[in-house]
């Protein structure tokens, strides 16, 4: 039996509040949102990171999340929005299920771009990092 709690919603074992379905994927509000609008997008089908997924299924989830970002910016009219995921416990994955948060920012609103979330660049310099590729 899958425990998994985003696996429950798809469920509907557990209650959300659905802003976006399809046959494969599946919007919902954070419970404990972080902006007005916080909106999860998860796939359908279980997996934990995002290489878990095959391109397709990759795609359908691109494509809901670009669907909840248009209906947000209808309902809600932010003037911008952050979009990520926590790809591993080590950058922050709490729930075990690939997941997308879609975040309507407004201008003022004191939250910061990407690039707050760490300011680590290690040791090594970019043309030492780009000779692994």
């Amino acid at each position: 039996m899958n425990t998994c709690i985003f696996c429950k919603i798809v469920n509907k074992d557990i209650p959300n509040h659905t802003v976006y379905e399809d046959d494969n994927t599946l919007a919902f509000l954070d419970i404990k949102p972080h902006t007005k609008g916080h909106t999860i997008v998860i796939p359908k089908k279980h997996g934990i990171l995002a290489n878990d997924f095959t391109e397709l299924e990759y795609l359908e989830l691109m494509r809901a999340a670009r669907i909840v970002m248009k209906k947000l910016k209808l309902k809600l009219s932010p003037d911008g929005f952050n979009i990520g995921w926590n790809d591993g416990t080590a950058a922050g994955q709490v729930v075990p299920h690939l997941h997308l948060h879609i975040m309507p920012r407004w201008n003022g609103d004191g939250g910061g771009s990407q690039h707050s979330i760490i300011n680590n660049p290690g040791d090594m310099s970019v043309e030492e990092v780009i000779k692994f590729f």
